[in-house]
């Protein structure tokens, strides 16, 4: 297996692979962001890695950064979305994209990652509702619980609650 940096032409497969993992209640969703963040602007860039057995992709995840509009703030990215199609889930694809992701952060200088996650899952790789406290949602969540972060630096938690805007992708309330 082999992680790689995804490209706008792995768009179709990115969807594909989306569409596979996620129910019927929020597919549609979850594939048009993967799609949609391949094509965001951003600086600091948005960051989309895919894992390819054979050629194939068979996983993808995005990293994209928020905005905490406080001047010389933090280096906070958001991880969203994370799919491996349904035959080659359990086999740990999903947590080698993470940990690359994580690692490009880390290089970057990044100095917090935030999901709004299953905290069972995001838990093994370090995230904690305690790392995202000062972090306000862009918009309301049902599950509290979900919103994590993992620390990436020294300066990785914020002292005063900073509320975040995300890359014009994820400003869906839906899918929040």
């Amino acid at each position: 297996m082999r992680i790689r940096e995804a490209t706008f032409s792995d768009r179709d497969a990115i969807r594909d692979i989306h569409l596979s993992a996620f129910g019927a209640d929020e597919r549609e969703i979850v594939a048009k962001l993967a799609v949609d963040l391949l094509s965001e602007g951003t600086r600091p860039p948005t960051i989309a890695l895919v894992a390819e057995v054979g050629g194939s992709a068979i996983g993808h995840v995005a990293f994209s950064p928020v905005s905490t509009g406080v001047a010389d703030g933090l280096g906070v990215y958001i991880l969203a979305p994370l799919a491996v199609r349904p035959e080659h889930q359990k086999r740990g694809v999903g947590s080698l994209l993470v940990e690359d992701g994580k690692r490009q952060l880390s290089e970057m200088g990044v100095d917090l990652l935030l999901v709004y996650g299953d905290p069972e899952y995001y838990g093994r790789f370090g995230f904690s509702v305690a790392a995202a406290e000062g972090c306000i949602p862009p918009y309301d969540i049902e599950h509290r619980l979900g919103w994590q972060g993992v620390v990436l630096s020294e300066r990785g938690i914020p002292e005063s609650p900073l509320r975040l805007e995300c890359v014009a992708s994820l400003r869906d309330p839906a899918l929040w």
